[in-house]
């Protein structure tokens, strides 16, 4: 079972989507080829961040969902970010979807989207029963939205993807799960002058569509 043909808009997504459905193991989890769970901050190869198996079970003996490290906007909220970096609209139709399939949460999506920090890049490590309480709830709801992507660019078609990024901290306002955060290792450059400049002038409306999350 999967959802393949949507690879487009939902990227990553896509992957986690059938590990729900088809795989049989007490921990679920994804990465990137680009993003994974650090063990250490820093070391020569890059790839001696990565964490190793030692170092995650370590990590899920503390709690069941391993999550990474917040990622701060200061002088953005979750909202206003999503706002100025794709199409506004997606949020309020993600809000609506949810509203629909479970009345009340949008006061818990309001809440989150006011936050100036949130999980990001769709990096997670979870018990199979939290696994199956996240994806459960989240893919209907992915799918409820009805996003017309229509005229977006490449990009911004990964919309179910960008969302996703948001609504996994809207799950988790809701659950009683423990959460383990680690660092994540970036196995590319950061290009931080870029990606500061892209984001104070998405601060100002103009929007570039290489920009980061």
């Amino acid at each position: 079972e999967n959802i393949s043909a949507k690879n487009e808009y939902y990227c990553e997504m896509t992957a986690l989507y059938w590990a729900w459905k088809n795989l049989d193991a007490d921990c679920i989890g994804l990465v990137h080829y680009r993003r994974y769970f650090a063990g250490k901050r820093f070391a020569l190869r890059k790839e001696s961040r990565i964490a190793n198996r030692s170092q995650i079970e370590e990590a899920l003996e503390k709690a069941p969902v391993i999550l990474p490290q917040k990622r701060n906007y200061w002088i953005e909220t979750t909202y206003s970010q999503y706002a100025h970096a794709h199409h506004e609209e997606d949020l309020w139709k993600a809000r609506a979807a949810l509203a629909r399939l479970h009345p009340g949460q949008e006061r818990v999506f309001d809440r989150v989207m006011a936050r100036r920090s949130g999980h990001r890049f769709n990096l997670m490590l979870m018990r199979r029963d939290a696994l199956q309480s996240y994806a459960s709830w989240l893919f209907p709801l992915l799918d409820a939205a009805e996003i017309d992507t229509t005229g977006y660019s490449a990009r911004d078609k990964r919309v179910h993807g960008f969302l996703a990024e948001r609504l996994l901290d809207v799950w988790l306002a809701q659950q009683d799960y423990r959460v383990k955060e680690l660092p994540v290792a970036h196995l590319e450059r950061q290009h931080w002058g870029r990606k500061i400049v892209a984001f104070l002038l998405r601060k100002m409306g103009i929007k570039n569509d290489r920009t980061a999350r």
